[in-house]
């Protein structure tokens, strides 16, 4: 696919266009979060097997949902641009830090003696929800610096290749994006309660993963790109953008 750069050299300019209203962002942006919250809701802290051809691929369940949102933000830095996908990333911060909070007020509100189905269902909940506070708090921190370094990535690439090799930016971004992640959220989570070949091959494998499901997705990707910037006549280039992580500025 052929992709045209417009650079535009007016900063009055670029801060007009990229404030006005777009049909799709905040779809993207309720899907983003929706993805999100799944990946850690479901449990982070289960480590999965699963033999394929003579070997084991051992893997964290939150695998199976944590590339999306990296696709997502790949979409949306590439379309919309860093500040855009900035505001995005916090809603996503802010989600998860009220899905932790809200789920350790359940947990701990004191349970109906009338209703003994509870004293099932509590422990239950423990167990899903229950997560400690080193994987709670490594998951927000990865998260939010994983993918602002791969919205980062994505952004400054283009630019580099003013628009071209799309393929590259965002496997690129998500190679980086994906190791910050990982060497974050897996030893603040787990050191001294995994053991240490456990703990490598679930960092290797998270990492390989996520980029392969990059890869594979990288046609669709092209599609959903190639289709947004037609119909939101938007392809925005950040050459003054303030890639701080801490405005809301577009």
């Amino acid at each position: 696919m052929s992709e045209q750069p417009s650079l535009t050299m007016n900063p009055v300019a670029d801060h007009v266009e990229n404030r006005r209203h777009y049909r799709y962002y905040d779809w993207l942006m309720a899907a983003f979060v929706t993805v999100l919250l799944c990946s850690n809701m479901i449990g982070p802290g289960k480590s999965c097997q699963i033999n394929l051809w003579g070997y084991a691929l051992i893997f964290g369940a939150g695998n199976l949902f944590f590339p999306i949102s990296y696709i997502f933000g790949d979409v949306l830095t590439e379309v919309y641009g860093y500040a855009r996908t900035r505001k995005v990333i916090w809603a996503g911060f802010i989600s998860m830090f009220f899905y932790v909070l809200m789920s350790q007020v359940v947990l701990r509100m004191p349970m109906n003696p009338a209703e003994p189905y509870n004293n099932q269902l509590q422990p239950a909940l423990e167990v899903v929800f229950g997560n400690g506070w080193r994987i709670v708090l490594a998951s927000i921190l990865a998260f939010w610096v994983g993918d602002f370094a791969n919205s980062f990535v994505l952004a400054k690439m283009k630019i580099l290749t003013r628009g071209r090799w799309l393929w590259t930016r965002t496997i690129g971004s998500t190679l980086v994006g994906q190791a910050v992640d990982s060497f974050i959220f897996y030893p603040l989570a787990f050191w001294g309660i995994w053991n240490s070949e456990t703990m490598i091959k679930v960092v290797t494998f998270n990492i390989g993963f996520k980029v392969m499901v990059e890869v594979v997705m990288t046609p669709v990707t092209y599609l959903v790109v190639g289709w947004l910037k037609r119909v939101e006549n938007e392809d925005y280039y950040d050459t003054r953008t303030r890639f701080t992580p801490f405005s809301m500025q577009d």
